[in-house]
């Protein structure tokens, strides 16, 4: 059966090519506790160990308790719509019409959605090297191209706007950032920030900003959203990492109002609206213990990092920026005295000290062999543990 060309341009995930072999090694004698094993601790994987929040879980226990499950508008419920919006004014002081805000079914159909309203072969949309494998080959899949520019440790892992006066050609459409980053766990300084926005808009470009992490910052200086920079910044955003909501598949825009009907016309297309249930008991996500919950978790996932990154710079795994957001850490691995690629090496802790981390080869070529990606948003008891058996186990290798 011939296959769509544009397949060409689409990689594997790696990163879940190495949770199925990250599986395959928890069921086998390696961790079989029978026979003196232990079990595979999983950072490998951007999923929060918090889950959904008690209020959110009783709301949507009772809406389906009344037995009915309609759709809704393909943008999304009214009232969810404006919880965000509320959202917004009370934690970022942005007054963003609810009007704009459309509800999708995930993020990743929030960034499809607009991937399929703007780009067509030709355009060229232009992103950092390291960033999300993801969002490169949402642009791919409508066939335009992503632009890869290696971003240094010096730039915060971000695209600066001196790269982006080099490379802007004829053919660029777009910048599509994310901020804080996965998987570097850095954000983009807000100036640096509105300079690019400034450059883009100049040139008739569009800035679309990946925001899913926005919530989780650790740091004052870049908790600010870049919809502050203008009604026409594309803002893609999540209900999973800061609200704990990953299974349940919900996500939203905010949008320029010229854009709101061509995606709703998409929407309606694709998927007809997102979950009713996973809307409904979203709602829940704004009331005061769910959020008072919510900065809590904020809080100990900064003390998470705070015990990983230097237990990691004392093994002889560097990390060049300390995460400001988010639940990785970017650490060199080939600083690490070991020989190996950090592909190699990530397949060897999971095999010998069964911890699963992931190799830098999904995030782009700059940096992919040397680079690994930890995640602390697992309890701190595994990440304790898991940090011990890599120590040990890079000692064993470097000897």
């Amino acid at each position: 059966m011939k296959l769509a060309a544009r397949l060409q341009e689409i990689e594997p995930f790696y990163v879940m090519e190495c949770a199925k072999r990250a599986d395959e090694i928890a069921r086998s004698a390696v961790c079989d506790p029978a026979r003196g094993g232990r079990h595979m601790i999983y950072l490998n994987i951007g999923e929060p160990d918090f889950g959904a929040s008690a209020a959110v879980r009783e709301a949507a226990a009772r809406f389906t308790a009344a037995g009915r499950v309609p759709y809704t508008q393909a943008t999304g419920l009214i009232a969810l719509r404006q919880r965000l919006s509320d959202w917004y004014r009370n934690t970022q002081n942005l007054p963003i019409d609810p009007s704009r805000i459309v509800i999708t079914a995930g993020a990743s159909a929030a960034l499809q959605l607009a991937c399929l309203a703007l780009f067509e072969a030709g355009d060229e949309v232009l992103m950092p090297d390291p960033s999300y494998p993801c969002n490169r080959h949402f642009v791919a899949a409508v066939d335009a191209t992503p632009r890869l520019l290696p971003s240094s440790a010096e730039q915060r892992f971000q695209l600066s706007l001196d790269q982006l006066q080099a490379h802007w050609t004829a053919h660029s459409r777009a910048v599509l950032l994310a901020s804080p980053s996965n998987p570097t766990g850095t954000s983009i300084a807000p100036d640096e920030l509105a300079r690019i926005h400034a450059f883009v808009r100049e040139r008739g470009g569009v800035t679309l900003v990946d925001e899913i992490y926005q919530a989780i910052s650790y740091d004052d200086r870049y908790r600010r959203s870049a919809l502050a920079l203008g009604d026409d910044v594309i803002s893609i955003n999540s209900f999973s990492k800061y609200f704990g909501m990953t299974g349940w598949r919900l996500g939203w825009l905010v949008l320029p109002p010229s854009m709101m009907s061509a995606v709703e016309k998409l929407a309606q297309n694709l998927y007809i609206c997102p979950s009713t249930i996973a809307q409904q008991a979203a709602l829940a996500c704004f009331e005061p213990e769910s959020l008072a919950e919510y900065e809590r978790r904020r809080h100990e996932l900064r003390q998470r990092r705070d015990m990983v990154v230097p237990a990691l710079q004392a093994m002889g795994l560097p990390v060049p920026v300390v995460p400001d957001g988010a639940f990785y850490v970017w650490a060199d691995a080939s600083a690490s005295g070991t020989g190996l690629s950090s592909w190699d090496l990530c397949m060897d802790l999971m095999q010998q000290a069964q911890v699963a981390l992931t190799p830098g080869r999904d995030f782009g070529p700059a940096f992919g062999e040397r680079f690994l990606r930890l995640s602390f948003s697992s309890s701190t008891e595994d990440l304790r543990d898991a940090l011990a058996r890599i120590r040990v186990r890079l000692d064993q290798l470097r000897h």
